[in-house]
């Protein structure tokens, strides 16, 4: 049975593993890590966006309470 082959697709030109250099695959590896961090982030600042916007809701919300 053949071995399949990972292919990696930079700037539309496809390349298997075994036409990378070390040097090569490990800058693959850095941009993955760095693609998966950036993705973690976004969630991760929206999280925050709507966790701040839901306590300054609350705060105006009590601030309304006390001016009556």
């Amino acid at each position: 049975m053949a071995e399949d082959k990972k292919v990696i697709k930079i700037d539309d030109v496809e390349y298997t593993e075994n036409q990378l250099s070390d040097e090569a695959k490990i800058c693959i590896n850095h941009v993955q890590s760095l693609d998966q961090k950036i993705s973690s982030a976004r969630f991760n600042l929206t999280q925050l966006e709507v966790g701040r916007g839901a306590f300054m809701s609350a705060l105006k919300t009590h601030l309304d309470k006390e001016a009556e």
